[in-house]
C-alpha cells in the first residue's frame, strides 16, 4: 500500500517534470527557428542583431544614385543617427564614394578579404559591428557598409555540417533529457515521500481505529489538518462510546442478575404451592388452598408484568409499536392514575396531592402509553423513599404545551446517577425493599413521552427531593 501512493505520486510528477522539459526544448527550436526565417521582420521578440541586419538590407531604399555619384536621403540620415550607425557607399572596385556619420579609421578603399573580414567579426579599428548590402545602379552595382557603433550589438558566426547536426541534436536532446529525468526523479521521490506520509499515517490510523485501537492523536497541521482533526474526533468519540458500551454491558449483565433473581422468586413460591397442593400427603381445606392459589396468581401476574414490561422496552426502542392517539382530557386522565394508586392498598395512606390548572385539557395521545408512564412516576416516587414524603402532582396548559409535574421531597438523586435514571437495566441505589420488577420502568416512561413528541426532565437535590416534569405538544385542544 505504501509503494502504491509513493508510486503514483512519483508517476505523477515525473510526468509533469518531462511534459515541461519537452515543452520548453519545443520552445527554444520554436524561437531559433523563428528567428531564421524572420530576419527582414523587426518583432519585440527578436534580438538587436536582427533589427541591426534588417535596418542594413532595407537601407538601400535611403541611398540615392545620381550620375553626379551617390547620397543618402534624409530619412536615412535619421535612421543611421536614431540607432547610433554610420554608412559608407562603394563602388564596384571597393573605393569610397560617400560616407555619413563613419569614424575616422574607417577606411576608403577595401579589398574583397576587407569586406568579409569586417563583416564576420567586429571591426577594431572602428569599434563597430558592421553590415554589408547592395544597391544598384544605372549600370552600376554599388555596395555599402552599415557599422553600428552600440557595445551591446555582437554576432557570432555559427559553422556547423548540416550531415551531423541531426545526429548531434539528438545525442544532446536524449543526453539532457536523460540527465533532466534523473533529477526530476529524484525531486519527485523526495516530494512524493512528504506528500504521502501524512497519508501513510492517516490510513495506519484507521486501521487501529477499526481494530478497536482508539488511542489515536495526530497533531493537525498541513494539508491534511481537517482530515487528521476529523480522525481525532472519530477517535474520541469512539473511545466515548466504548467505554459507553462497557457501562450498559455492566449494566445490562448486573440487570440480569437482578432481573433473575426477582423471577426466580415468584418461581420457587409457585412451585413450592404447586407441589404442596398436589401432594397427596397433605390434606388441606379449602380455606388454605384458596390462600395457595391466590399467592400463585400473584407470582404470576408478577411475572406476566415483568414479561410485558420486556416486550414493550423492545417494541418502544424498536419503533415497532403503533400509537392508538385518542382524544382525552389529560386531567381526568392524570388525576384517575392518582387515584388508583391511593385505592391502592399498599399505598393508601401515602400522601398524593393532585392539581391542575384547568378542568379540562384536551390532547391526542395513546391513552394507555400515558396512563403507564404517569404510574410508572408515581410508583417510582413511592419506592424509593420513606413512606411520610409529600407528592404533588400537577397539570398545567402553556399556549400549545402541556405540562405534567410530578415533585416529591424525598431522598432526591445522587448527582452521578441523575443522568442514567432512564437508561434500560438500571436501578438506583435508593431502592427500597417495594420496588420489585423489571427495572424498565423509567426507561419505558422516556421512550413513551419520545415516541409522542415530547420530552422528559428531572431536577433532583439529595436531601430535598425531585422534580419530574413531561411536556407534550397539544395536537387537538378545545
Amino acid at each position: 500500500m505504501k509503494w502504491k501512493l509513493t508510486g503514483r505520486y512519483l508517476v505523477s510528477v515525473v510526468l509533469i517534470v518531462v511534459i515541461v522539459i519537452i515543452m520548453n526544448i519545443v520552445v527554444i527550436i520554436g524561437l531559433f527557428i523563428l528567428q531564421s526565417v524572420n530576419e527582414d521582420l523587426d518583432l519585440p521578440i527578436l534580438n538587436r542583431q536582427t533589427s541591426a541586419e534588417s535596418i542594413s538590407r532595407s537601407f538601400q531604399e535611403h541611398i540615392v544614385i545620381t550620375e553626379s555619384g551617390a547620397s543618402i536621403s534624409e530619412k536615412g540620415k535619421e535612421i543611421l543617427e536614431k540607432n547610433q550607425a554610420w554608412v559608407q557607399i562603394l563602388d564596384e572596385d571597393g573605393g569610397e564614394i560617400y560616407r555619413y556619420l563613419a569614424p575616422e579609421e574607417a577606411k576608403t578603399k577595401y579589398a574583397p578579404i576587407d569586406i568579409v573580414q569586417i563583416y564576420k567579426y567586429v571591426e577594431k579599428e572602428v569599434l563597430s559591428t558592421v553590415f554589408v548590402g547592395e544597391k544598384k545602379g544605372f549600370e552600376h552595382r554599388y555596395s555599402y557598409l552599415v557599422g553600428f557603433t552600440t557595445p551591446y550589438l555582437e554576432r557570432q558566426v555559427l559553422t556547423f555540417d548540416s550531415r551531423n547536426f541531426a545526429q548531434m541534436f539528438k545525442v544532446f536532446s536524449v543526453s539532457i533529457i536523460t540527465i533532466d529525468g534523473f533529477i526530476a526523479l529524484c525531486i519527485a521521490y523526495i516530494f512524493s515521500k512528504r506528500l504521502t506520509k501524512p497519508m501513510l499515517i492517516l490510513i495506519d490510523s484507521i486501521k487501529r481505529l477499526a481494530g478497536r485501537d482508539y488511542n489515536v492523536y495526530h497533531q493537525p497541521e498541513g494539508i491534511y489538518k481537517d482530515v487528521f482533526a476529523n480522525i481525532n474526533l472519530l477517535s474520541q468519540e469512539l473511545k466515548s462510546s466504548e467505554k459507553e458500551r462497557k457501562k450498559l454491558d455492566a449494566m445490562k449483565e448486573e440487570w440480569i442478575g437482578n432481573i433473575s433473581h426477582d423471577i426466580k422468586t415468584p418461581l420457587a413460591s409457585i412451585q413450592g404451592y404447586a407441589e404442596m397442593i398436589k401432594d397427596t400427603e397433605y390434606q388441606f381445606s379449602m380455606d388454605e388452598i384458596r390462600d395457595y392459589a391466590g399467592i400463585i396468581e400473584g407470582k404470576s401476574k408478577y411475572l406476566r408484568d415483568v414479561i410485558e414490561d420486556l416486550n414493550l422496552s423492545t417494541r418502544l426502542r424498536n419503533k415497532e409499536l403503533t400509537l392508538k392517539k385518542k382524544n382525552v382530557n389529560i386531567v381526568s386522565l392524570v388525576r384517575n392514575v392518582v387515584i388508583d394508586t391511593l385505592n391502592d392498598p399498599r399505598y393508601a395512606n401515602r400522601d398524593i396531592d393532585f392539581s391542575s390548572s384547568h378542568e379540562v385539557i384536551k390532547i391526542e395521545v395513546d391513552d394507555i402509553l400515558i396512563r403507564r408512564a404517569i404510574s410508572n412516576l408515581i410508583y417510582n416516587a413511592i419506592v424509593h423513599n420513606r413512606e411520610d414524603i409529600s407528592i404533588k402532582v400537577q397539570v398545567e396548559k402553556y399556549d400549545e404545551q402541556i405540562l405534567i409535574r410530578i415533585e416529591d421531597n424525598g431522598k432526591g438523586i445522587k448527582q452521578e446517577e441523575l443522568g442514567r435514571i432512564f437508561d434500560r437495566y438500571y436501578r438506583g441505589t435508593n431502592t427500597g425493599e417495594l420496588h420489585k420488577g423489571s427495572g424498565l420502568g423509567m426507561a419505558i416512561t422516556h421512550d413513551i413521552v419520545i415516541a409522542h413528541g415530547g420530552n422528559i426532565q428531572v431536577h433532583s437535590t439529595v436531601g430535598q427531593g425531585t422534580v419530574l416534569e413531561i411536556k407534550l405538544e397539544r395536537n387537538s385542544a378545545q
